[in-house]
């Protein structure tokens, strides 16, 4: 009895235990969370999401979040090429997951030109950066996010204003006079790189947070399949596209806060006092003012802004889409500086036929409002007296104080300096630019014949740029030319049109163990531009000026470029590479003898890692070698001159008209204009061998190259005889230039884990340019042709192009320097020995390019936290400080045409009493390291709810810069001369997924 009892409460116990067991393993929950980068903290789109060991599974969106219902005590498994596979247990709510890019990315596609390939089957010199890797804060112009992160490419800030942009150079270009902006192209389409009238920046009116990728082609191999524009590099732009799912949001906002903490030293009011009653006469001592006033001060204020951006992206049916539209609102440090822009976005990527046929719309769109402040009061503001007020109690030139002099029509003096605030507050200056980029491609991959494919991209940048600059009659930066008010209009519209076809066949050749990618295309690219002057038309102040003048000219110049391309990709054993490009180009820019250019390539690579003798080696994880060799052209000769080998007349410049008839009838003059005949192609050749290398199972990788450019026929612009022809410049092939540099890239983590992971990306590159050729004759006496104009004097120049030098060096006298090491005011070495200091005695004397620079990124993670930062440096290059040179000098403070003027404290240092615009001591060091970006964020997860995820994140830009340049900016070009500068900026950001 007892037996049974126990037997049947045993049964019932296991019964018990069987059936809670059984209803744990039928609990489903419901699971969603974020997939993120390691080393981003970015979510990841397209990241396999499954149970371990069950069937089914979903895919995070484009933002990175995913749900998914699993049974309770699962493990999932998130995976995605480029990852590696990552295991977490599923949790009952919000899940945030970090996973590690692959040790090997080597299978990832890189956009080249007409295509795209595996990384580890480039042949040329390419590097990719992805969104993941961008620089992060107040992003105002694509150009900012690969600062600092490329070898070979320098992106140099244009200055602080709202919209200004960066110059860009690959490679420190490849020619002189000519253009040596890289081609930049965004979505298949090339763009007019030339700009437009109202905007500072034409890369600006392109939302960066549209971008994806950017893919830059460095050498000749991989730029010549874009042969006569090639030659300064190319950038591929790559914007977001959608993907298949339901609709994802996402909406990111940033407060933007900027300070004005980089200014010319120059003397407050006690030190101006001091000189001018030390100095001056009775009559200048009475000339100052009671005030103490910092006109930097006045000039400058903490600029606020925002930048807002929405979108929504997944697929109609199996019509994958992404819309975008984003806000920025930025003011500049200068006040009345101010920058809008609206931009739009419309991706659509439909598979049709089976997926033979792929479609690709891209429409991108924008309008940009700019308030230009004038920037002439920068200048102004370190001249100005720093005695005077900023206003007066009279209401004569709108109330501000100016230098007089009642013997002068207007009764100001005509050559004292502007009111700093008088010139921003008196001017409006307002411009309008919309501009639309969009293109369709069509890829078909026929039926009967999957290896051929046939490309069709047919696309458009259009652009209109309009404005207004008006100045009421108060204004006395007019009265001192003698105008009493201005209204001055223009309005100018650029149409850039394309057409391109390319055949593509690539297959497989087992019985040689082969692989062969032949394509060969045609390309048609039309650039028109609309010209519209407006008389220079006097402005009463009111809201309502007079029915403008008629239009006083209209322009349409037009270019077209008809290019024929081909390329073979060869591939044996999958260890030895082949790739061969030739482009023609026809460029109606040249006459019928030479309009016509061929530019071809050949790079070859070797695997050697997949070589035998690499097996069970416990150092290599990649590595390859690779060699190639190309021509490249450029024919953009810079000045807008589109004809330079047509005789034409030209109109000449406003305010040279005559009146015929009646007094309203105003006619403008036409002048003959210089022109040259045999005007051809500028063209370069490049060599360059790489080694691509990954070590201990690529926890370190990265790239070594070696380059040599010569560019030749150069397209220079340079003084000619007079009566030689119709100006004293001319167009002409008359120039070489050699480049020389090594580039080195390293990627190292030194540790990675589940919860934490730290990475550091440095890039170094040495540059040697020098100008082989100028001109085509032997005279002894010739040093160049004279550049660089600055400011002080009349017509003077501080650089020179002299053959055996660095483009652009400075040509100055060598200063003598007393025992305690102060410069000697007008004493200079005798180097040429002839008793006589004179323009022989000059010399050329550094320049402006750095010999070496250098680019460090970090980025740690840990949990949902991660920070890092960008560093930049340059080391040798040389910036003439203008700003001394014209302002450090006694002279100009007690000036003796009747008004004081500031100084800067240099002049402390020197005690010249007069300019000495051309002695080295001026040209200065101006090697620096800047820490360009400092970032933080945080990850909240789903704090909204499943499906979202919020992150925050803080960003300080242009934090600090260490340099002995006593300047504003290290990174000045060449010449500093008032130069607006570069704010350091601080950025809230909260990102919103949904």
């Amino acid at each position: 009895m007892n037996a049974q009892r126990l037997l049947k409460n045993m049964m019932a116990a296991v019964l018990f235990m069987l059936t809670g067991i059984f209803a744990q393993a039928q609990e489903v929950i419901t699971t969603s969370g974020t997939v993120a980068d390691s080393k981003s903290g970015v979510g990841i789109p397209g990241i396999s999401v499954s149970v371990k060991g069950g069937t089914g599974g979903t895919t995070t969106n484009s933002e990175g979040n995913f749900t998914i219902r699993v049974p309770k005590g699962s493990i999932l498994l998130f995976s995605s090429v480029g990852y590696t596979q990552k295991e977490q247990a599923a949790e009952d709510g919000a899940m945030f997951v970090v996973i590690e890019a692959a040790s090997n990315n080597l299978n990832e596609v890189v956009v080249v030109g007409y295509g795209t390939t595996r990384k580890k089957d480039l042949t040329g010199a390419v590097t990719t950066v992805t969104a993941k890797d961008f620089q992060t804060g107040n992003i105002q112009s694509p150009d900012q996010l690969i600062a600092g992160k490329v070898a070979g490419v320098q992106i140099i800030s244009n200055g602080g204003a709202p919209g200004a942009g960066s110059t860009i150079r690959i490679r420190g270009g490849s020619s002189l006079t000519a253009s040596n902006d890289p081609l930049v192209v965004i979505d298949g389409v090339p763009i007019e790189g030339s700009g437009i009238a109202g905007s500072a920046n034409p890369l600006s009116l392109i939302n960066p947070n549209d971008i994806e990728s950017f893919n830059i082609l460095k050498d000749a191999s991989a730029t010549a399949i874009y042969g006569s524009r090639a030659s300064n590099g190319v950038i591929i732009i790559t914007t977001k596209r959608g993907k298949k799912g339901k609709p994802q949001w996402n909406f990111g906002t940033s407060l933007i806060v900027s300070s004005p903490d980089y200014r010319v030293e120059t003397l407050d009011a006690a030190a101006f006092r001091s000189i001018v009653n030390a100095r001056g006469t009775t009559a200048d001592k009475a000339k100052m003012g009671t005030a103490s006033t910092d006109w930097q001060d006045e000039i400058y204020q903490t600029a606020l802004g925002t930048d807002n951006n929405l979108s929504v992206s997944g697929s109609m049916g199996n019509i994958p889409y992404r819309i975008s539209a984003g806000y920025l609102n930025q003011d500049g440090i200068l006040k009345t500086d101010n920058l809008q822009r609206i931009s739009g976005s419309v991706g659509i990527s439909p598979r049709l036929l089976n997926n033979h046929l792929k479609v690709d719309v891209n429409l991108k769109g924008s309008n940009s409002k700019s308030f230009f402040a004038d920037q002439g009061a920068i200048g102004s503001a370190f001249r100005f007296d720093p005695t005077q007020a900023v206003r007066t109690d009279k209401q004569e030139y709108g109330g501000f104080f100016e230098w007089k002099d009642a013997g002068s029509t207007s009764g100001l003096n005509t050559l004292a300096p502007n009111n700093p605030v008088g010139l921003l507050e008196q001017r409006e200056n307002i411009s309008n630019v919309n501009r639309f980029i969009g293109n369709v491609q069509l890829d078909y991959k026929f039926h009967f014949l999957p290896a051929l494919r046939a490309n069709l991209n047919v696309g458009t940048d259009l652009s209109k740029g309009s404005g207004t600059n008006k100045t009421p009659p108060t204004a006395a930066s007019q009265l001192r030319g003698g105008r009493a008010g201005t209204n001055n209009e223009y309005k100018q519209e650029n149409e850039n049109k394309l057409l391109e076809f390319y055949l593509n066949y690539a297959t497989d050749l087992k019985s040689i163990n082969s692989r062969i990618d032949v394509m060969a295309g045609y390309s048609y690219q039309d650039f028109k531009t609309s010209n519209y002057f407006f008389n220079d038309r006097l402005y009463d102040g009111s809201d309502n000026p007079a029915t403008p003048d008629p239009v006083f000219d209209v322009d349409y110049p037009q270019y077209t470029l008809i290019s024929y391309f081909g390329r073979l990709n060869y591939t044996l054993a999958n260890k030895y590479l082949l790739t061969a490009t030739i482009r023609q180009d026809g460029s109606s820019r040249f006459g019928p003898d030479n309009r016509w250019g061929t530019f071809p390539s050949v790079a070859l690579a070797w695997k050697i890692y997949e070589e035998d003798f690499m097996a069970g080696n416990k150092i290599f994880s990649d590595l390859k070698l690779r060699v190639g060799y190309g021509e490249t052209g450029q024919q953009n000769l810079g000045g807008g001159n589109l004809y330079p080998y047509i005789p034409r007349y030209r109109v000449a410049e406003l305010g040279t008209s005559y009146w015929f008839g009646p007094t309203t009838n105003l006619y403008p003059i036409y002048l003959p204009a210089a022109y040259n005949r045999i005007l051809k192609w500028e063209s370069t050749g490049q060599f360059n061998v790489g080694l691509d290398f990954g070590l201990f199972d690529n926890k370190i990788t990265g790239a070594v190259e070696y380059f040599h450019k010569q560019s030749k026929d150069l397209l220079f612009n340079v003084p000619i005889p007079v009566g030689a022809n119709f100006s004293n410049q001319l167009d002409a092939n008359i120039g070489e230039l050699k480049v020389d540099g090594v580039e080195l890239t390293l990627n190292y983590t030194p540790f990675r884990t589940e919860k934490s992971r730290l990475d550091f990306s440095f890039n170094a590159t040495y540059l040697d340019r020098e100008i082989t050729e100028v001109r085509g004759d032997a005279d002894p006496s010739f040093k160049g042709i004279q550049v660089g104009g600055i400011a002080g004097g009349t017509g003077n120049t501080i650089q020179i192009l002299s053959k055996g030098y660095s483009p652009n060096a400075f040509y100055v006298y060598k200063q003598i320097y007393s025992a305690d090491g102060k410069p000697m005011e007008g004493l200079y070495e005798d180097l040429n020995r002839d008793g006589i200091i004179n323009q022989d005695d000059r010399y050329q004397y550094k320049k402006p390019d750095a010999d070496v620079f250098l680019g460090l990124t970090t980025q740690y993670t840990i949990n949902r936290f991660s920070t890092g930062f960008v560093m930049r440096a340059n080391l040798g290059n040389y910036v003439y400080n203008n700003v001394f040179s014209e302002r450090g000098v006694y002279r100009n403070v007690i000036d003796p045409l009747g008004y004081l003027q500031n100084s800067v404290t240099n002049v402390n240092q020197t005690n010249f009493f007069n300019n000495q615009y051309f002695s080295d001591y001026y040209v200065e060091n101006a090697s620096f390291l800047r820490f360009d970006n400092i970032n933080f964020g945080y990850d909240f997860g789903s704090i909204f709810g499943r499906g979202t995820n919020l992150r925050a994140s803080a960003n300080i830009q242009n934090a600090f810069v260490i340099t002995n340049y006593q300047g504003v900016d290290p990174e000045v070009q060449g010449i500093d001369n008032q130069y607006y500068p570069r704010p350091r900026t601080y950025t809230l950001g909260l990102n919103l997924g949904f």
